[in-house]
């Protein structure tokens, strides 16, 4: 049974838990600094005008802060707007207009992108930086040291709005309905991570990808609604991914192919250096994998790999154990959620 679907629920019974380790620093983010911390920022948004269904865009490399500040959003009913750290300006400058954005959150280490927004996005009223300031920026540091760390008066579900790669044209934000009831709401994924893939309070789970993509943002939260901890790794490396396997007992992640390529590629020695035996599933998703590389994998990691395929958009999901997959190589699995069907160039249906 997954217990809670609320930080606050751990910080009120778990204070010293962590909630958050970050890899290379292993600074530690408890429950309690987790759940202040995001009532700051709740906090601070309603003092710069924000209210519920109103829009913020985050751009940050993955930081300690980055899910504390998401969560603070969530928690003032916000749509919060995770944009790639490596966007280009015209790129940045177009998702924060379009999503409509009123505040805008970032990092001194992203300031030369960051200050040029300042001219060209005229719906933001909030410019606030991390690690330092530059022209036109506000320490949020600062602001958020004035905050009170008790909850907002008028919490309200919040949520995601994320944006598409764009390969076809601009990205396209995927924007959904926010729930006016209770914080305790939860989406689907939270059932399917606990039911599918065994993630409760006791979860320790390693997070190696940038935190702005969809799964990992949607992962972490939801492992922070369940109560467990997350091993954030600033940077995939692959030999420091099994170190961390092994050192935290990681008992869930979700990696790419390409993760599993670049682990496959150390020396043998290498990987037996690390006991891995922790991990109850490995996810996997994003991209294909490659039919040798996941035979390689479930030798190595036993039958814990897990695939699903799915969209930011929410509109289906497929999933297949490694059992399945061995009896149909290639497959990734049976819809969960959604209908699926194949259709051709004129987007007519064809036989199964």
């Amino acid at each position: 049974m997954v217990a809670g679907v609320h930080p606050a629920v751990f910080a009120a019974a778990n204070p010293d838990k962590p909630a958050m380790i970050m890899a290379t620093t292993g600074k530690v983010i408890t429950y309690r600094q987790f759940d202040e911390d995001s009532n700051r920022f709740a906090h601070l948004l309603r003092r710069a005008g924000l209210h519920h269904g109103d829009s913020i865009a985050i751009m940050m490399e993955n930081h300690p802060w980055f899910f504390r500040l998401c969560w603070g959003a969530h928690r003032a009913g916000l749509q919060y707007t995770a944009a790639s750290s490596r966007l280009t300006f015209g790129e940045l400058e177009y998702i924060v207009n379009d999503c409509n954005a009123r505040a805008f959150i970032t990092t001194h280490a992203k300031a030369e992108t960051a200050v040029q927004l300042l001219e060209k996005a005229p719906g933001v009223e909030l410019f606030a930086m991390l690690d330092g300031t530059a022209d036109g920026y506000q320490s949020l540091e600062a602001l958020l040291a004035e905050m009170p760390t008790t909850p907002i008066d008028d919490e309200a579900n919040g949520g995601d709005m994320l944006y598409s790669s764009g390969t076809t044209g601009r990205p396209k934000g995927v924007k959904s309905t926010l729930p006016l009831n209770s914080m305790d709401n939860v989406t689907s994924l939270y059932h399917l991570l606990a039911g599918l893939y065994g993630f409760n309070e006791n979860t320790v789970y390693i997070s190696p990808a940038p935190f702005y993509h969809a799964a990992p943002l949607r992962y972490v939260t939801n492992v922070l609604r369940m109560g467990g901890t997350v091993i954030a790794m600033e940077h995939f490396d692959a030999e420091q991914c099994l170190e961390l396997i092994d050192r935290y007992n990681v008992t869930h992640g979700q990696f790419v192919p390409t993760m599993f390529v670049r682990m496959l590629k150390l020396d043998e020695a290498t990987r037996n250096k690390y006991n891995v035996s922790s991990l109850q599933s490995a996810i996997h998703a994003a991209a294909p994998c490659p039919i040798p590389v996941k035979h390689q994998m479930i030798n190595w990691w036993g039958p814990k790999i897990f695939e699903y395929y799915a969209g930011t958009e929410g509109n289906g999901f497929c999933s297949v154990t490694s059992t399945e997959w061995l009896a149909h190589e290639g497959t990734v699995g049976k819809p969960l959620l959604g209908e699926l069907h194949i259709c051709d160039e004129e987007g007519n249906e064809l036989p199964a």
